[in-house]
C-alpha cells in the first residue's frame, strides 16, 4: 500500500493541507489532510490537482542559454559563471540601481524570497518587484501610518464575531483569505443568529449566499465607504470611549463626514439608503468582523479605499478587538517597514514611487526599463514570478524586457517569461524541496508548516536558495566563514547554534548575509539551503516571540528554536508556534503614543474629492462605457503556474461574462464571439450572459491566455490591462475597474 505523505497546497495562499501519494517524480494520489491543525480537512478543486503542477510537458529540468532564437543546455557552472560575470559588468559600469529582483516565493513557497532579497541588498540594490507591490501596498502604507508599521496586518476573527462583512471578496469559490472560506461563510448565512453581509458590484457566488447584498454600483467603494462612516457619526453609533482611548486625530477626519450627502452619494452608488443605514447600525454596534480583497484594493480608488476601510473600523472600535479584526501573530514579516520619509527609503529611478513594505509596483516596470536616464533597470533576476502573463499591460512588457541587458529566469517551468530570457534556471518544485510560507489566517494560535520533499526531481535542478548562493559566491560576496563553523555545522545543532551566533555578533557583513552562511555549513549536512535558513529563523524567534510561546505551552529556554526545528520535522502536518492574547492585541501597534492614528496628512486632500458629483462624473466614460472586471475567481482559474490545460479537462472557460441588458443592446448572444477594447488593446473572447454580472460590466478570469507545447489557451487578461493605469500613491494597478467598450464580432 503506497504511503500517504503529508504536504500542503501550493497554488493559493491559504495553503491547505494535503496528504498525497507519490512515486518517482509524480503525485499520484491527492486528498485533505483531516490532521491539519489549521485547515482541518478543507481543501478546494485548485489543491486537488495538484499533481498537474507538479507533472507537465514543460518541466525544466537543466540550466538554459539563449543563443540567438534558440536556448542551448549547459552545466550548472557555465550558468552561475556566466551570470556573475555580467551581473559585475552591468554594476560596475552602471551601479546598483540597474538591477531588480522581481520574485517572492509566490503563493507556496516563501524561503526563495530570503535568499533572494539578501543577494539583492548584497549587491547594493532595493529594487524588490513583487506581487504584494501590485495588489496590497496601499494598503501596506495606510497600516505603516495608522499602525506603526507597514507589516502589521489586519485579519477578521471570524471566531468571536456575531456578523460577517465582506466587500469586494468572492471567499466561496476563491477559498482564499478566510481559513476554510465556504464553511465560514455558511457558518454565518445560516445561523439564525448571525449576519453574513455582503457589499459587491457582481453577484458573486458569496453574494448569493449573504442574508443582505449591497450591490453598490462599480467604482464607488470610496464614495459608499465614505457614506458609511457619516451615518454612523451623524447617528452618534461610533464607540466615543474606544477612540477616546485608542485613537488619535479623531477631531481632525470627524467633519469630512459631518455634512457629508449621503443621500446623493448613496444614490450614485446605486443603493437603498435605508437598508445601508441598517448595515451601518449592525457594524457600528456588534461585533462584526471585515474581510475585504481586491474589489477594493484594485479599485479605482485603492489606498483611498484602504483608508477609509480604517476609518470605519476604527470609529466602530473594531480594531484588535474581539469579534472585528485583529493583528496576526507570524514566524517572520512578509516585508520590512520602509517608511518613505526614511531619506534611506529608495524611490523608483523614473516613476518615482517609493518601496512600501520593501516592494515596488511591478506597473512601473516597463518605465524604468525604456528609459533613457542612466540608471534606467537594465538586469533582472524574476524568480518564481511571471510578470509576462501575472502583471497590467503585457504588450508593453514584452516591449521593455526586449531592452534588458540581462534576464535570468529562475523557474520550474517554461513560462512567457523565462522564454525572453538570457538564461533559464530550472527550480525544484515544491514538493521536491524543503519550503514553507510566512502566511497565516489564524487567530490567536499561530501555526507553522514545513513542506517536506516528497517527489523526486528530474534532471538537475535546485533549490533556488541554493541557485542565489551560489551566485553570491561567485559574485564574491561571501565573507570568509571559519572552518571551525564548518566542522560544527556536523556535529549537534546546539554547538551549531553557539559557533555561529557567537561568530555573527561579531562581524556585521556576516550577519546580514546569514540565509547564505547557513547554507554553506549547516545546508551541507542537512542537504538543504532552504532547511538550513528555516533553522536559522526558528533559531532566532524565541528572541522577539517568547510570551506567545508562554502561552502556546513551550518552556522559553535559549535552544527553544532548535527543539521547535525538530517539531517541524516530527510533523509534517505543522505545529503551533505561538498564541496571542485577544483581550491585549492592540499593544501590537507601533506608534510613537501607542494609538491607530486616523489623520493621514497625504490623505485629507484627495478623500474631499470623494463626493456625489465628482465621483458620478469620474465614472461616466463615453469613449468606454462598460467596465471590465480583470479577474474573475471560480473554481478553474489558478495562478500561471498551472500550465496543462488539462488541469480543467480542456474545458472552454475563459469567457466575458456579461449581463443580458447590456449583450441584448450590443445584439450579442450566449457563446458568441465578441471583442473587447480597452486603452491597452483589444481581444476576441466568447460571451457568457449571466446575472452574475451588473449591467456595465464585463468580467473575464485570471489564469488563461498561458502557452503550453505550443498553443495558446483562453485570453490573457494582462492584453487589456495598462500598466499606467494605476493608483495615484502606491501605484497598484486598477484591475477591477478597466473601462473597455464591446461589439460583436461579425466575421
Amino acid at each position: 500500500m503506497p504511503e500517504w505523505k503529508k504536504t500542503f497546497c501550493a497554488l493559493c495562499y491559504h495553503n491547505c493541507g494535503l496528504e498525497i501519494q507519490t512515486e518517482g517524480h509524480r503525485i499520484t494520489k491527492v486528498r485533505p489532510d483531516r490532521d491539519h491543525p489549521r485547515t482541518k480537512g478543507y481543501v478546494c478543486r485548485k489543491g486537488m490537482k495538484i499533481a498537474h503542477y507538479q507533472d507537465h510537458k514543460e518541466r525544466l529540468t537543466h540550466p538554459l542559454k539563449r543563443e540567438g532564437d534558440q536556448f542551448v543546455k549547459i552545466s550548472w557552472d557555465q550558468a552561475i559563471s556566466e551570470i556573475a560575470e555580467k551581473l559585475k559588468q552591468i554594476l560596475g559600469k552602471h551601479g546598483p540601481r540597474a538591477l531588480a529582483y522581481v520574485g517572492g516565493g509566490g503563493q507556496g513557497c516563501h524561503m526563495e524570497a530570503g535568499f533572494g532579497r539578501t543577494l539583492l541588498t548584497a549587491l547594493g540594490s532595493q529594487y524588490h518587484y513583487s506581487a504584494l507591490g501590485q495588489e496590497l501596498t496601499g494598503l501596506f502604507w495606510i497600516n505603516g501610518r495608522a499602525y506603526g508599521r507597514q507589516n502589521l496586518h489586519l485579519m477578521p476573527d471570524l471566531d468571536r464575531a456575531e456578523n460577517f462583512l465582506a466587500m469586494g471578496w468572492n471567499g466561496y469559490v476563491s477559498n482564499a483569505g478566510v481559513n476554510r472560506a465556504r464553511k465560514r461563510i455558511n457558518e454565518f448565512a445560516k445561523d439564525p443568529d448571525k449576519q453574513l453581509i455582503v457589499i459587491d458590484p457582481l453577484l458573486s457566488e458569496t453574494a448569493r449566499q449573504a442574508n443582505t447584498h449591497l450591490q453598490i454600483r462599480i467604482g464607488t467603494a470610496a464614495l459608499f465607504l465614505k457614506s458609511m462612516i457619516a451615518i454612523i457619526l451623524q447617528e452618534g453609533w461610533e464607540d466615543k470611549a474606544y477612540i477616546s482611548d485608542y485613537c488619535q486625530g479623531f477631531d481632525r477626519i470627524a467633519p469630512w463626514f459631518k455634512n457629508f450627502d449621503v443621500a446623493s452619494a448613496l444614490e450614485v452608488c446605486g443603493v437603498d439608503y435605508d437598508k445601508v443605514k441598517e448595515v451601518a447600525r449592525v457594524y457600528a454596534t456588534r461585533p462584526t468582523a471585515m474581510r475585504t480583497d481586491l474589489g477594493l484594493l484594485m479599485d479605482r480608488q485603492s489606498t483611498m479605499n484602504s483608508y477609509l476601510e480604517m476609518i470605519l473600523m476604527a470609529v466602530c472600535g473594531r480594531i484588535g478587538t474581539p469579534g472585528g479584526n485583529v493583528f496576526n501573530g507570524h514566524l517572520m514579516p512578509l516585508g520590512p517597514h520602509s517608511d518613505e520619509r526614511d531619506e534611506r527609503t529608495w524611490r523608483t529611478a523614473s516613476t518615482g514611487i517609493p518601496a512600501i513594505m520593501g516592494y515596488f509596483p511591478p506597473n512601473v516596470i516597463p518605465e524604468e526599463i525604456l528609459s533613457q536616464k542612466d540608471d534606467r533597470l537594465r538586469a533582472m533576476i524574476v524568480s518564481g514570478a511571471n510578470p509576462l502573463r501575472s502583471y497590467a499591460d503585457t504588450s508593453v512588457y514584452e516591449e521593455a524586457f526586449k531592452e534588458l541587458d540581462l534576464l535570468v529566469t529562475i523557474e520550474i517551468a517554461m513560462t512567457e517569461t523565462a522564454r525572453m530570457g538570457h538564461y533559464v534556471l530550472p527550480a525544484r518544485s515544491a514538493f521536491e524541496k524543503w519550503d514553507t510560507t510566512f502566511f497565516n489566517l489564524t487567530f490567536p494560535e499561530t501555526y507553522f508548516q514545513l513542506r517536506h520533499p516528497h517527489c523526486d526531481a528530474r534532471g538537475e535542478p535546485l533549490e533556488e536558495g541554493d541557485i542565489f548562493t551560489r551566485l553570491a559566491e561567485a559574485l564574491g560576496i561571501l565573507p570568509e566563514i571559519p572552518e571551525s563553523l564548518f566542522q560544527a555545522a556536523y556535529g549537534d545543532r546546539k554547538g551549531f547554534a553557539s559557533e555561529l551566533f557567537e561568530w555573527i555578533s561579531q562581524d556585521k557583513k556576516a550577519a546580514r548575509l546569514l540565509p547564505f552562511i547557513a547554507a554553506k555549513t549547516l545546508g551541507k549536512s542537512v542537504k538543504s539551503a532552504h532547511l538550513a535558513a528555516v533553522w536559522g529563523l526558528l533559531a532566532m524567534y524565541p528572541r522577539h516571540a517568547a510570551d506567545d510561546l508562554s502561552r502556546a505551552g513551550y518552556e522559553v529556554t535559549p535552544f527553544l528554536g532548535d527543539s521547535l526545528f525538530q517539531g517541524l520535522l516530527d510533523h509534517p502536518e505543522g505545529i503551533m508556534i505561538g498564541r496571542l492574547e485577544p483581550g491585549e492585541n492592540l499593544k501590537k501597534l507601533r506608534t510613537p503614543d501607542k494609538k491607530i492614528g486616523l489623520y493621514i496628512e497625504e490623505m485629507a486632500e484627495w478623500i474631499m474629492e470623494i463626493e456625489p458629483d465628482a465621483e458620478k462624473e469620474s465614472i461616466n466614460n463615453p469613449d468606454f462605457p462598460l467596465v471590465l472586471v480583470a479577474g474573475r475567481h471560480f473554481p478553474y482559474t489558478a495562478n500561471s503556474i498551472m500550465r496543462d490545460p488539462e488541469w480543467n479537462e480542456h474545458k472552454a472557460l475563459c469567457t466575458a461574462l456579461m449581463n443580458n441588458e447590456d449583450t441584448q443592446a450590443l445584439g450579442i448572444v450566449d457563446g458568441q464571439e465578441a471583442w473587447v477594447t480597452t486603452e491597452a488593446s483589444r481581444v476576441k473572447i466568447p460571451v457568457e450572459v449571466s446575472d452574475m454580472a451588473a449591467p456595465g460590466t464585463v468580467t473575464i478570469p485570471h489564469g488563461f491566455g498561458l502557452g503550453y507545447m505550443g498553443q495558446d489557451y483562453g485570453v490573457n487578461i494582462n492584453l487589456l490591462t495598462k500598466n499606467t493605469h494605476r493608483d495615484r500613491l502606491a501605484g497598484t494597478p486598477f484591475h477591477r475597474y478597466v473601462p473597455c467598450r464591446v461589439e460583436a464580432c461579425r466575421e
